[in-house]
């Protein structure tokens, strides 16, 4: 098994991992990476020899990953795909064990992750020009990303179907095909009412290729895209003035934090989020430096005038610090 493998790993992922396609993707390039190293440490004639690979040759990899600047995420991410090519190959009776198995996965390095404070929210929230149906269908996209934080995939796969108004709900399918319900408010209701009933209808009416089903459609009147969500969130954000870290997904931990501070248990955003694990919501008990000092001047005895004057910590933007 030598070029050949790619095609084969690509199906085991999508079909046996039921991986998406873009994760299958990325863990191929992770395998093309280790092919090179093998091939700059044996020579190209054995850089397919999959039999003679060992536990010391994955680490020697890992370290050299490590000495290439590689974060600690994405050397347990190539570590992560390793694992499953080698689980392939043993499918495959190309190799008699998985030597990446007992490889340790590197500690990540968890930072806060970045978000926008309410006022930037509601600031970015009327950045595009609602009296264009473009601007309409935005204006929709950015509710929607901060009403119920979705991932981006999620929203640019949306239809008109997967919207319950009377229960104030969206049906949604997230990562390995699973179903889940996000709430929204009466504000996202409106602004999706105002731009199906206007936008949406011009947009389909003056395009050349209508999509009936799609949510989100581009001046074309087919679906937007991912990738087109994306250009429209930045180009606001930039027009917000905020920080140009800002992402479609910071609107994601934005929806997080901001429900977080509100009250919310992590068990109902883990929910909510469609992550399978709560440990991986775990990185919003970040409490904003703000509504720390509001519970701990609420709650203790002799914290009269404590934090007091938050400017310090307001201005600092989230994300770049290591969660300690």
């Amino acid at each position: 098994m030598h070029a050949g493998w790619q095609d084969g790993f690509l199906r085991y992922c999508t079909d046996v991992r039921r991986l998406s396609a873009n994760t299958a993707e990325a863990y191929a390039h992770d395998v093309n990476q280790f092919v090179d190293f093998l091939s700059a440490q044996w020579g190209e004639e054995r850089a397919y020899d999959w039999a003679a690979v060992d536990y010391r040759v994955v680490r020697r990899f890992l370290a050299e990953l490590s000495q290439q600047r590689f974060d600690r995420s994405s050397i347990s991410r190539k570590l992560s795909a390793l694992r499953s090519f080698f689980r392939y190959l043993l499918r495959e009776d190309a190799v008699t064990h998985n030597p990446a198995a007992v490889a340790p996965v590197p500690q990540s390095e968890r930072r806060l992750p970045e978000y926008l404070y309410q006022d930037e929210m509601e600031k970015l929230l009327t950045t595009p020009d609602e009296s264009t149906p473009l601007g309409q269908r935005d204006r929709a996209i950015l509710e929607l990303l901060y009403a119920t934080g979705v991932r981006v995939s999620e929203l640019a796969a949306m239809d008109v179907g997967d919207l319950q108004f009377n229960r104030r709900q969206i049906r949604v399918i997230g990562k390995g095909n699973k179903e889940r319900i996000v709430l929204m408010g009466d504000t996202a209701v409106a602004t999706l009412r105002r731009y199906i009933a206007e936008g949406r209808e011009a947009l389909l009416r003056e395009g050349q290729s209508a999509d009936e089903h799609a949510l989100l459609l581009n001046a074309r009147g087919g679906r937007l895209t991912a990738r087109g969500v994306q250009q429209r969130v930045s180009k606001h954000v930039l027009e917000a003035a905020s920080s140009s870290r800002i992402t479609p997904h910071s609107l994601r931990h934005t929806f997080a934090t901001h429900l977080l501070d509100g009250g919310a248990d992590l068990r109902s955003i883990q929910t909510l989020l469609g992550h399978q694990s709560l440990a991986t919501v775990g990185i919003y008990t970040h409490v904003t430096t703000s509504r720390m000092k509001q519970v701990y001047t609420a709650a203790h005895p002799l914290a009269d005038g404590a934090g007091s004057d938050d400017s310090e910590d307001r201005g600092r933007r989230p994300g770049t610090e290591e969660l300690r």
